[in-house]
Parts: C-alpha cells; sequence; structure tokens
C-alpha cells in the first residue's frame, strides 16, 4: 500500500510506503530543490529494501520548483523562514509517526533536504533516528546545540561540488560532532549530484545504524 495526499491532519503532501520490514528504522525522505515526495522513493528502497518510506513535499516555491525553506541568494538562507518550516516540518514528522506507528526514522536529505533534516536534528534530538546528510551545508552558526549524544550521523560531501564546498559540511560535521553526535564524514569525487560512492556508503551505513 502506497498513500498520497494532502492530509489536512498533516498538513504536508506526503507519500507513505509501509515496512515489509518493521526491525528497521522508517526513512524519512527529504527531497532537493526542484524535487517532490516522488523523488527519493526509489532511492529509499535501494538503500534499505522494505523500510518504510515517509516523504514530504517542500511548501516553498522557488522559480516553481519546490523546497523546503526560503533562501534569499544561492547559499544565502532567509533564517526566519528556515526555522518557521523546520517548526513545520518537524510537527509534520511527530504527527506522521503516530498516525503511521513509526518508530523515530533516519532522515535521508538531499541538499535542501539535507539542509532542513540538521536543523530538525538540532530542533529536536529525538525526533529522529538518525540522518544521513548528502551535500549539506553550514553558512551560519546556530548554536546554542542541543545534546545529540550517539545520534548517527553520515554526511556525503562531494569534493568538486560547486554549491556546497566540502570545507562547509566538514564544518557541519565539526559541529554536530560538538554536540555528541556520531558522526561519519566522507568526500566523495564528484560534484552536486549523487554518484556511485554515495549510495555505496550509505548503503552500508544504513546496514549498520538502520
Amino acid at each position: 500500500m502506497i498513500m498520497s495526499a494532502q492530509d489536512h491532519d498533516l498538513g504536508f503532501v506526503h507519500r507513505f510506503v509501509p515496512a515489509r520490514d518493521h526491525s528497521r528504522k522508517p526513512l524519512l525522505l527529504l527531497h532537493g530543490t526542484g524535487g517532490d515526495e516522488n523523488d527519493l522513493i526509489a532511492l529509499g528502497e535501494r538503500l534499505s529494501p522494505a523500510t518504510a518510506l515517509l516523504s514530504p513535499r517542500g511548501k516553498v516555491l522557488e522559480g516553481g520548483m519546490p523546497r523546503f525553506f526560503r533562501r534569499i541568494a544561492e547559499g544565502e538562507w532567509d533564517l526566519e523562514d528556515f526555522y518557521g518550516r523546520s517548526a513545520e516540518l518537524a510537527q509534520f514528522v511527530a504527527v506522521a509517526r503516530k498516525k503511521y506507528a513509526l518508530p523515530p526514522p533516519i532522515a535521508l536529505g538531499f541538499s535542501n533536504g539535507a539542509n532542513i533534516a540538521w536543523s530538525l536534528l538540532l530542533r529536536d534530538p529525538k525526533l529522529l533516528g538518525g540522518a544521513i546528510l548528502m551535500r549539506a551545508m553550514l553558512p551560519f552558526d546556530p548554536r546554542p546545540l542541543p545534546d545529540l549524544d550517539g545520534v548517527p550521523v553520515l554526511i556525503l560531501a562531494g569534493f568538486n561540488d560547486p554549491l556546497v564546498p566540502a570545507d562547509q559540511a566538514a564544518l557541519l560535521a565539526a559541529l554536530l560532532g560538538e554536540a555528541g553526535a556520531d558522526v561519519t564524514y566522507e568526500a566523495v569525487q564528484g560534484g552536486h549530484g549523487l554518484t556511485a560512492d554515495d549510495l555505496s556508503l550509505a548503503g552500508s551505513w544504513l546496514a549498520k545504524n538502520g
């Protein structure tokens, strides 16, 4: 059974794929700019077969392309909107977990989705069971930090990413580690798009942490 709907109780257009293997953590799929609730379903099924998938669509439009929060320019975020949208998405995840009877999911986010995923981690450490952050960045200092003691996080950066310099992803890894998260940071040979190495690293990490 696959659900796709605007649920007024949940507030986001989303897809939900029920688990066939309840021993694995669900995945919260958070797309990049221009994606939607369908964008990462195949990736989630490939990386963690038979797990439950929860995939919302971002509500912000930039040139007609869905995003999870507004930005003023490339690399410059509207922080008021960022924090407000993070709170709204956190509420969606909390209500969806109750509706679908889900344990804390692992957030699997790409680009814009990865950025709001780390915001969810910092906002409520108990909301998620971990995170895979693909091509995430850290354009400002979000301190003070919560206690993320032992929360598993995988950060995947691209050495040749023209949008997210690898050192920004490394700064994010250091910050989450400072908060106590169990962070694995990997930089692959590639740009902003995902590579076979990204999929291999994410699959291996999920096999241990999912």
